[in-house]
């Protein structure tokens, strides 16, 4: 046994090795279990995971300290984090964190004393229809959270009330479909997908797809025939196999639309993968599930062992001899950046989530070097249906350069917030009337990485050919300063950085700092220029997607919202973000003087 570490611990440790077959691609996952029962990740244990998966504890430690879910210092045993998107500032989380941790009697990022409870934020939880949210152990999501839930939640926390004791309102998620059309008014699909593919065959099933023209619902858009096609050509290695990847990792804020098709249809999610499987002749699937979603993962395996108990995955799918495929779920531990497909790929070897360098590409060499698809969970959805009712019914639905559905998380200054279902093509003023958007002045379509777009442009409709959109639509109506919500989303994207380049890494922090120093009242005419060279410079330089889009708010703000920027840019000349004079103070107490030459002028 290592020094230091505890018979429980050790336990914790051989359990989840023994689980994951001390597997080295498993080493989130393998992390993920232990600290369930360690809390936290104490050197001695990270040693103990090093061994049993046979690599040094620095690399171990390294992975660890990459994700926001892995606790290298002490924690309290109920780790309450509340979402901290935008909409959820908009519904007053900040004062019901300050509310409960003065009753806790905890500050922010710190464990109480006893090490029973630790107060803090973490990046939106996919719950924006229904917050203020929290997380309590990265395992339970509270919704609707309101002063009276909290007085009585640290009640339950001061008394060592376990979670499964709670009233259970405060976990009731809704799904919320307030508008359905041909996915979400439809049945899981439970094999008639995968029927009409095997009648159909491999080739015949891919040239559908190829006819619906159906593109990836994940925000890039990209052909998801051509991505199939890439990867059936592909050679494999000798002993391997290709590899189908659902990306469940919802993590663009006001995005939640994946989050219904996991509850309502994970049938229609994993009969969509089994229909690329058949394809592309796949016989491993992963699905990568955010962590913020860890709520949902004993239901969703309920339905993997339902659909193996039907002989819907496994060995010989629907009694076909040679159609092996299985699906296996891996959670995530907390970091944005992982929904690019590459570091999502990183994240299931077992690594940091650092983006790759490309080429070469999933489709040719992907999870461990095997010519890997990697689609979101909208996008088997729809394939699934493709594969059912064939390319010219989807290819029949929208517009001519997006074709079928896509479906719109709305959250935000709404009178009934959820997920909407429309034909592509669908205007945006039409989305926020049925939504009850009363007043609005600006929307964020596509989340932080998307565009923000004003009142005068709600004609404009969402499709790839004019405003393409990952799913998320928040909505601000007159009363919201859209610097503030520029501002918040520069955080987001600062907090998020994986590092990995010094754009990136750098420049997400330098406008932060420079968006701080404005809404401190310290603005200038020459914090402008600043903040657009600033942002200039990410779209050209970052390695990868996210990082190039992380100045998309403030870029859209600025030209767009351009008064809410004018009021803290009104002085004519620079000014620091702190108070030079003050600085001088201690000078001028060594030299005793305090005359009005010994002080300096700042600008009105």
């Amino acid at each position: 046994m290592e020094p230091g570490l505890t018979a429980d611990a050790a336990a914790a440790v051989d359990t989840a090795l023994a689980r994951w077959q001390h597997r080295r691609d498993a080493l989130v996952q393998i992390l993920r279990e232990v600290q369930a029962t360690t809390v936290w990740l104490p050197r001695p244990v990270l040693a103990a995971v090093a061994r049993g998966v046979g690599l040094t504890p620095a690399i171990v430690e390294g992975v660890a300290s990459f994700y926001r879910f892995f606790h290298l210092r002490p924690v309290g045993r109920y780790h309450l984090l509340f979402s901290d998107n935008v909409t959820d500032r908009m519904l007053g989380n900040r004062a019901l964190a300050q509310r409960l941790g003065e009753r806790l009697g905890v500050a922010p990022g710190q464990a109480s004393a006893d090490g029973r409870a630790s107060v803090g934020f973490t990046s939106c939880t996919g719950l924006p229809d229904q917050g203020p949210t929290l997380l309590v152990n990265h395992h339970h999501a509270l919704t609707r959270m309101t002063p009276e839930r909290i007085d009585e939640l640290a009640d339950y926390l001061r008394a060592d009330v376990p979670v499964a004791q709670w009233p259970p309102e405060w976990f009731a998620v809704d799904d919320q479909v307030r508008r359905a059309d041909v996915l979400l008014a439809s049945a899981p699909l439970r094999g008639d997908a995968i029927q009409a593919v095997l009648a159909r065959g491999a080739d015949a099933t891919l040239a559908e797809l190829e006819a619906s023209r159906l593109r990836g619902r994940g925000g890039a858009g990209f052909a998801t025939a051509t991505k199939w096609r890439l990867a059936r050509r592909a050679p494999v290695p000798e002993g391997g196999t290709r590899v189908v990847v659902c990306n469940a990792d919802e993590g663009e804020p006001g995005t939640f639309k994946d989050r219904v098709l996991l509850a309502r249809y994970a049938d229609t999610v994993f009969e969509g993968m089994t229909v690329a499987a058949r394809v592309l002749g796949a016989a491993r699937g992963f699905v990568y599930l955010r962590g913020e979603y860890r709520w949902m993962l004993e239901r969703l395996e309920a339905v993997l062992a339902r659909r193996r108990a039907r002989g819907l995955l496994g060995r010989g799918i629907a009694g076909t001899e040679g159609f092996d495929f299985d699906i296996e779920i891996h959670l995530g531990a907390g970091a944005y950046v992982c929904g690019e497909e590459t570091a999502l790929i990183e994240s299931l070897e077992g690594k940091r989530g650092t983006p790759r360098i490309r080429p070469p590409f999933p489709v040719e060499r992907g999870y461990l070097g095997q010519p890997t698809v990697v689609n979101n969970v909208e996008t088997f959805c729809a394939a699934a249906h493709v594969a059912l009712r064939g390319g010219a019914w989807w290819a029949s639905i929208g517009t001519p350069g997006s074709s079928g559905t896509k479906i719109h998380s709305v959250s935000g200054d709404v009178a009934r917030p959820g997920v909407y279902e429309y034909p592509f093509g669908v205007t945006v003023g039409q989305v926020l009337h049925e939504a009850g958007a009363s007043d609005a002045q600006a929307v964020q379509v596509g989340g932080p990485s998307g565009v923000c777009l004003a009142r005068d442009e709600f004609g404009r409709r969402l499709a790839f050919e004019d405003v393409p959109t990952a799913g998320a639509f928040m909505v601000f109506d007159a009363t919201r300063d859209l610097f503030e919500v520029a501002r918040g989303f520069a955080h987001f994207f600062a907090h998020e950085s994986c590092g990995f380049c010094t754009p990136c890494r750098v420049g997400t922090k330098l406008v932060v700092r420079r968006m701080d120093k404005l809404a401190d009242g310290f603005g200038s005419v020459f914090d402008e220029a600043e903040l657009r060279q600033l942002e200039a410079l990410l779209h050209r330089t970052t390695h990868c997607g996210l990082g190039s889009s992380a100045t998309n708010p403030l870029r859209d703000t600025l030209q767009r919202f351009r008064p809410a920027y004018e009021r803290r840019l009104q002085r004519p000349r620079f000014v620091p973000a702190f108070d030079l004079d003050a600085e001088l103070e201690p000078a001028r107490r060594v030299t005793g003087r305090d005359d009005a030459l010994a002080h300096l002028e700042r600008d009105a």
